[in-house]
């Protein structure tokens, strides 16, 4: 005798198959339910009343960041916001070179430098979700280099030389997609000794173009102290640099290609590169530094190349700062997040790894402090309760930024992609982004 729930089953199918459709009660569910198909894709409109916002507010906006420009408060810069999907600014001001008097553009090129770790964190959980390992798995498991980790104790400035002693557990995956590794930064660490280590090593974590190839870099790196026993402190470091040659020697693929291969070309990102193509050259917005009030020099200061990503050995391809990319690009990348991994239709990643990625709080007090506004989850700085009430985004907002002044961030509540790309450095004082985060909530509409 059938049970209550298959006797509603028979009758479901019954009604189908009367009806022509021959379909199994698996694929009705499916149909039912919210379809990959069916989540947005970025698309432009006139009218933002259309994404809920208000025209005469994006407006407002549009004209403050002009303002900006006329003030010479930033020698240029491309604006993305998109509501559901739907892009309701998405604009150039200003000048990409300003000694030569050049035209900004939408789709110009800017290095976006730590935004890139976003998009080692997503590949290296893209390999997560194919099973061939855990986040807790030490990284010496693939870099033997990384065995016996040693934290730094003493040093003697004469000659950068020091000790060590052994740390007190093994890197993970984890530690390294969250900066508790103790892995430094090199050239901008907050540790004078640190930077004097790694400069005497060769480290390159900033852009060069000098013929040192991701291995190796990587490897010169293991051999160097920690700055504490892993886990045990927030401090930014190239963990995101490891990962990047991790994820070459897991997927048997170069990295570039990797990422071309898996999240680039299927999303439809044209213009990320680690290295332009030469038909793409031109495109590359300059680094300015300011002079004066109202001049601008784009020689390049002390700690990076000025031809990368354009000339040079092109063999070291940095998981944490090495990408070229456009505000569309990013802001696809963002949406697809937003989407919970789903982009065009291609799942990229499931709704719970996105959230592990995006929104769980991987390091507790470490980053933030008890009282902060915000924790840290796999890649991400994540506004918490406190940090909504204080006007600056919804609870959940995820966001980071570059070196070189790019700024994004991501309100799940709103539904809600910001983008905003600069190329400048040593600015005294830079409004930009707190001006544009405050006038893009403001514009909401619904």
């Amino acid at each position: 005798m059938l049970s209550f729930g298959e006797m509603v089953k028979e009758m479901i199918r019954a009604v189908f198959i009367a009806a022509g459709f021959f379909l199994s009660l698996e694929t009705i569910a499916q149909t039912a339910s919210p379809t990959k198909a069916r989540m947005p894709v970025l698309t432009p409109i006139n009218d933002p009343a259309l994404a809920g916002m208000s025209v005469q507010r994006i407006e407002r906006l549009d004209k403050a960041l002009e303002t900006m420009i006329r003030e010479q408060k930033l020698p240029g810069l491309v604006a993305l916001v998109a509501r559901r999907g739907k892009i309701v600014l998405h604009k150039a001001y200003g000048l990409a070179d300003a000694p030569a008097n050049r035209s900004l553009h939408k789709d110009d090129i800017f290095r976006i430098a730590s935004m890139t770790k976003a998009i080692t964190a997503t590949a290296v959980m893209m390999l997560y979700e194919e099973g061939g390992f855990s986040l807790d798995d030490p990284i010496a498991k693939w870099i033997p280099a990384f065995k016996n980790p040693q934290v730094l104790k003493a040093f003697s400035p004469a000659d950068s030389s020091y000790t060590s002693r052994p740390a007190s557990r093994e890197i993970t995956i984890r530690h390294l997609l969250t900066h508790t590794s103790g892995i430094g930064y090199g050239m901008i660490d907050g540790d004078e000794r640190v930077k004097k280590i790694y400069k005497k090593a060769g480290i390159i974590e900033l852009y060069s173009t000098d013929p040192v190839t991701t291995e190796d870099n990587i490897k010169r790196l293991a051999a160097l102290p920690l700055h504490h026993d892993p886990g045990e402190k927030f401090t930014y470091g190239m963990g995101l640099d490891v990962l990047g040659y991790f994820i070459e020697i897991l997927s048997k693929q170069s990295f570039p290609d990797f990422l071309a291969s898996r999240l680039f070309q299927p999303l439809g990102m044209k213009d990320t590169y680690f290295y332009l193509p030469d038909d793409k050259a031109g495109r590359l917005v300059k680094i300015h530094l300011p002079v004066k009030a109202g001049t601008w020099s784009t020689d390049p200061d002390e700690g990076y190349d000025e031809d990368y990503p354009i000339k040079g050995a092109r063999s070291n391809c940095s998981g944490g700062a090495g990408l070229s990319s456009t505000a569309i690009d990013y802001a696809i990348f963002l949406q697809m997040l937003l989407n919970d991994g789903v982009y065009n239709g291609k799942r990229f990643l499931s709704r719970p790894t996105v959230s592990l990625l995006t929104r769980s709080n991987q390091i507790g007090d470490l980053w933030g402090g008890e009282e902060g506004r915000d924790h840290f989850s796999l890649a991400f700085s994540v506004l918490n309760k406190k940090g909504s009430e204080l006007g600056i985004g919804s609870e959940g907002r995820f966001s980071w930024g570059g070196y070189f002044n790019t700024n994004y961030w991501v309100d799940p509540k709103e539904q809600i992609v910001a983008v905003l790309m600069k190329q400048t450095r040593g600015l005294p004082e830079d409004p930009s982004e707190a001006v544009f985060t405050r006038l893009v909530y403001q514009s909401i509409d619904d």
